[in-house]
């Protein structure tokens, strides 16, 4: 982006907000451990993402064109900039459908597998991880070295979410002990507040934590709290778990310690992009975001109408 002339701060923003795409779109790692945790479906939690993750990319899409219309300084942007490299331009559609190709046909499997009812998401993961393995291989993309790099990379992933998965269901039990949730939830019935005030309180809590803690932690820590509330309010749980991951998602856009700021900082080596000019540019999305979440808590039925 930087090579096409588009700004800094733009270029960074756009980053910063699309990576939390990945966490609506399936198979995403924090809606199976929400619905772990919530003890919901993993496939209607996935069914569940689907509009509203659309949804949040139209969004920014309408929001990028009418940033290039309204404040096209902010934006940038100039085709003369890439005069250096002309190679893409020689691509054809063909071309390009070979290089899609392999990527779209993992899609089709795991998702098709899940949503057709041919593989359980768990099974859908394993032929997504032969498949892709198989492609590298046939593309001749993978050493023996960079197998035994990606099983030890593996390892330390599943290492970590299944300590956390522990962790919460230590934790989890640990309230059921002590009855807090039950005691929380009748405590926030006796205040009189109705669901949606209960949800806008949630999502205030949600954006701060999201500033010091990742969404995984946000999510195993403070949902058990909520649910049986939720339940009581008479809200759906499915719904309850999208609006989680996007409220926990926004807070890592946001000042002071939003976490994906940090990260874009450590990763892009550019001493000319500070760590104010990623927040300055992640901000437009982050509100888009939060105008995104009123409406899927205002109405439910877009999480829902799949499942």
């Amino acid at each position: 982006m930087r090579r096409f002339g588009y700004g800094k701060r733009f270029s960074v923003g756009v980053v910063a907000g699309s990576s939390v795409l990945g966490m609506l779109i399936p198979p995403s790692a924090m809606l199976i451990i929400y619905a772990i945790g919530a003890e919901q479906s993993v496939g209607h939690m996935f069914i569940a993402g689907i509009i509203p993750g659309l949804l949040l990319a139209v969004a920014y899409a309408i929001a990028i064109l009418l940033m290039a219309i309204i404040v096209p300084k902010f934006v940038g942007g100039n085709a003369d900039a890439s005069k250096g490299d002309e190679s893409w331009r020689n691509l054809t559609l063909l071309d390009m459908g070979v290089k899609l190709f392999p990527i779209a046909m993992l899609i089709v499997v795991v998702l098709g597998g899940i949503y057709g009812g041919v593989v359980t998401p768990t099974e859908a993961g394993a032929t997504g991880s032969l498949l892709a393995l198989l492609i590298a291989i046939f593309k001749r993309r993978m050493s023996w070295k960079d197998l035994w790099e990606v099983l030890v990379e593996t390892g330390h992933i599943t290492a970590t979410i299944l300590f956390l998965l522990i962790a919460a269901s230590m934790y989890s039990r640990m309230l059921g002990v002590a009855s807090l949730p039950s005691q929380f939830g009748e405590w926030l019935q006796g205040s009189g507040l109705s669901l949606t005030e209960v949800m806008i309180l949630y999502v205030i809590m949600l954006v701060l934590l999201g500033t010091i803690i990742d969404t995984a932690s946000i999510i195993l820590i403070v949902a058990p709290l909520f649910l049986p509330s939720i339940e009581a309010f008479g809200g759906n749980l499915v719904w309850f778990g999208i609006v989680t991951v996007i409220g926990a998602e926004i807070g890592l856009l946001t000042p002071p310690l939003g976490i994906s700021c940090f990260v874009i900082k450590s990763t892009i080596d550019d001493k000319d992009i500070s760590l104010f000019d990623i927040f300055a540019g992640a901000a437009p999305f982050a509100i888009i975001m939060l105008l995104i979440l009123m409406v899927i808590i205002a109405f439910p039925v877009l999480s829902l109408a799949l499942v």
